[in-house]
């Protein structure tokens, strides 16, 4: 019996030893269910599982010229489904996207007010803190035209509040290096709208990731996109030095969801579980 009790002892040691480990873990590995051909189907949550994720970023569904998403979370039946098949995996929503928007414009769509809405009541479905909103369907040069700017801070503006007044955020991905994308929050003035942080727009624009990151510092990104575009894993891309990001990351203190949205071997882009598969397990290697 005393054996017993030492056997328990030692054990309930262990436990509590784990417990800080568990406190600390900041950072949390998701894909885009778009990304692996999943966009809000039931099946994205077992593969997310499968990919030993965290958790997902999914989808609010095609737009194209419609003025409403594509989204099925509108549905109470598909409601309970989805969540429930969520709970039984282990794996949670991370993100809510509206990819949409990388091919419309958000300054010219006439349903925006909607469709953010859509999105919020979508989050809500899944406890979801973080949106993303891509500009790319602004076009390239948005930022230096003055009325073209105009709109969209007070669009943004708008939208921050509406997310911030449900205690979510939504965050943008922008073609604008760190200064500018402090001074486009800035003049913005809305808590609810942040960085959506994503690689490859700092890689294409020949930017250094970690430099930016502690430029913006932790309160201004809420989310990373933590992929380039297709070519090689992450694991053997010599943009991306994963090890030094984690480093700018862990020097300002930042904490959240890290999405593999590309980065595919173009020998075999279609190979949905062995990309992904080996891109969130180089990710959890370094960032676990």
């Amino acid at each position: 019996m005393k054996r017993y009790f030492i056997t328990l002892l030692i054990l309930a040691a262990g436990l509590l030893a784990c417990e800080p480990i568990i406190a600390q873990q900041r950072y949390k590995i998701g894909v885009c269910d778009w990304m692996v051909l999943k966009r809000q189907k039931l099946g994205e949550f077992k593969l997310a599982h499968e990919l030993g994720c965290d958790g997902i970023e999914m989808d609010m569904g095609g737009l194209g010229k419609r003025t409403s998403f594509d989204n099925k979370m509108r549905d109470p039946e598909s409601v309970r489904v989805f969540t429930h098949m969520a709970d039984s995996f282990g794996i949670e929503v991370g993100a809510v996207a509206m990819s949409g928007f990388y091919g419309q414009s958000f300054a010219k769509k006439e349903s925006w007010r909607w469709l953010i809405q859509d999105c919020l009541n979508t989050m809500d479905v899944f406890g979801a803190k973080v949106a993303f909103l891509p500009l790319g369907g602004c076009g390239n040069n948005w930022a230096d035209s003055t009325d073209l700017r105009r709109q969209i801070v007070w669009r943004l503006h708008e939208v921050g509040e509406m997310a911030r007044k449900r205690g979510k955020v939504i965050g943008i991905d922008t073609p604008l290096d760190a200064e500018g994308n402090i001074k486009l929050l800035n003049e913005i003035g809305s808590d609810g709208i942040k960085i959506f942080y994503k690689f490859q727009t700092a890689i294409e624009n020949k930017r250094d990731i970690a430099k930016e990151i502690k430029t913006l510092g932790k309160d201004r990104i809420c989310a990373i996109h933590a992929s380039n575009t297709d070519g090689v894993w992450l694991r053997h891309d010599k943009a991306v030095n994963m090890k030094k990001i984690k480093k700018a990351l862990d020097a300002i203190g930042w904490q959240g969801w890290l999405f593999v949205e590309r980065s595919r071997d173009v020998n075999q882009v279609r190979n949905v579980k062995l990309n992904y598969g080996e891109n969130v397990k180089y990710l959890k290697e370094i960032m676990q």
